[in-house]
């Protein structure tokens, strides 16, 4: 199979590495580049006790309470690239590979167990529990694209409250985790936990001892026991671009808002907002989570591809959210190529009404470069910003705010027409 280029970039600073008291998160989705990406909100809700879930390929028991998210994923799965909660955990996920075998068959896919620590977890460290213990039981595993041609992966997760950051990497169903509690940190599409190690799973050592990936003797470094001999070539390319995004994360350490975490996702010279053949970044979220629990949490999804020619668009939670149904794919139910069995022999048309609008108007700009549609959407992005930023610093009140993203979606989707 020839190597494809798949990658992703999660982000995150907490103070003192943000200029205000808030804790800056970011991810850009690097998928397939037809591959339609929906952001897609899920109400808070009670679960009959016993009932079970439809993951993307399995099912698992249910909970008996799920908590309300928000998520930008691809269309045809269940899961998520990435997303937030109501109780202010952001959460995106990237793919890695190991010395431990992606294991065959269908599993939770990486993209499953950020949803469902996101539905499941109250913060950070309760939502890489919901992952480790999920890993234990179904293990991860299965089709990772929209395509009949073998692609599997392990992954590793950014997972932040407004508290704290974790960096949680897998390998099967074994795991280790780092704790961040200030500062700036990314992550790419390799292992990058060394002997800072916060937690892990209590038969990593001695796994690693048994395979002879480790004697056992002097301090245990995750990445270099746990990383292949032999790395695909993405992982290689994502040495350059984790390189890049840690530097472009402390030039700006210290000063880190909204804006710049956005930026830092526009950025092309890195790699990090990815157009590489047949992948490209084709999603981007960055959230706000102030340190101040009696503020919003404000989470900014373009719900479009490249983030360099996308808006940033705010949600947030609330009790009479209005519902969006203009960034949510199109539902083939049992028709659907992905539940038909064998899997994905035909294609479906996921776009939904933002993705066409967008897709419509980059055609019509690229042959006529003098409109201006797009630096005005811009330039609305850019007084969003500077409200939001008010409100948050307590210089203009807070209004309404669960129509934010509908009604922006709404005003991208006028100016394209």
């Amino acid at each position: 199979m020839a190597e494809a280029p798949m990658s992703c970039d999660c982000f995150v600073s907490l103070p003192p590495g943000s200029r205000d008291d808030h804790v800056i998160f970011g991810k850009n989705s690097d998928r397939p580049r037809d591959e339609v990406q929906e952001v897609a909100h899920y109400p808070a809700a009670s679960h009959p006790l016993g009932s079970m879930l439809e993951c993307t390929y399995i099912q698992i028991p249910q909970v008996e309470q799920t908590h309300a998210v928000i998520l930008s994923k691809p269309a045809w799965m269940w899961g998520a690239e990435m997303g937030a909660n109501d109780q202010g955990v952001c959460i995106g996920n990237e793919a890695v590979w190991t010395r431990e075998p992606v294991a065959p068959g269908e599993a939770l896919l990486g993209m499953d167990l950020v949803r469902l620590a996101l539905e499941r977890g109250d913060s950070a460290w309760a939502a890489l529990t919901v992952i480790t213990g999920l890993l234990e039981q179904h293990g991860q595993g299965g089709q990772c694209r929209e395509d009949p041609e073998p692609f599997s992966y392990h992954n590793t997760f950014l997972l932040v409250d407004r508290n704290e950051a974790w960096v949680l990497e897998t390998a099967g169903r074994l795991w280790v985790a780092q704790k961040i509690t200030e500062g700036v940190k990314n992550i790419s599409n390799q292992l990058t936990i060394g002997t800072e190690v916060s937690a892990e799973h209590p038969e990593l050592r001695s796994m690693a001892q048994a395979q002879g990936w480790w004697d056992g003797e002097g301090e245990f470094n995750f990445s270099e026991v746990f990383s292949p001999e032999n790395p695909p070539a993405r992982m290689e390319l994502a040495k350059k671009r984790y390189k890049g995004g840690t530097e472009l994360l402390r030039q700006h350490d210290g000063s880190v808002t909204a804006e710049v975490m956005m930026s830092i996702l526009r950025n092309k010279p890195s790699g990090i907002c990815m157009d590489s053949g047949g992948f490209c970044t084709t999603g981007s979220m960055v959230s706000i989570l102030p340190r101040d629990t009696s503020l919003p949490c404000i989470h900014f999804f373009t719900a479009t591809p490249d983030p360099s020619r996308s808006v940033f668009k705010p949600f947030v939670f609330s009790d009479c959210s209005t519902p969006v149904p203009r960034v949510v794919s199109p539902q083939f139910g049992p028709e659907d190529p992905v539940r038909k069995q064998p899997r994905f022999q035909s294609q479906v048309d996921r776009r939904h009404d933002l993705y066409k609008a967008h897709q419509e108007a980059l055609i019509t700009m690229e042959t006529n470069p003098g409109l201006t549609t797009y630096e005005i959407l811009r330039e609305l992005e850019s007084q969003c910003l500077t409200e939001i930023s008010a409100m948050l610093s307590g210089e203009i009140p807070g209004e309404e705010l669960g129509d934010l993203f509908f009604d922006s979606v709404d005003t991208e989707i006028k100016f394209y027409q």
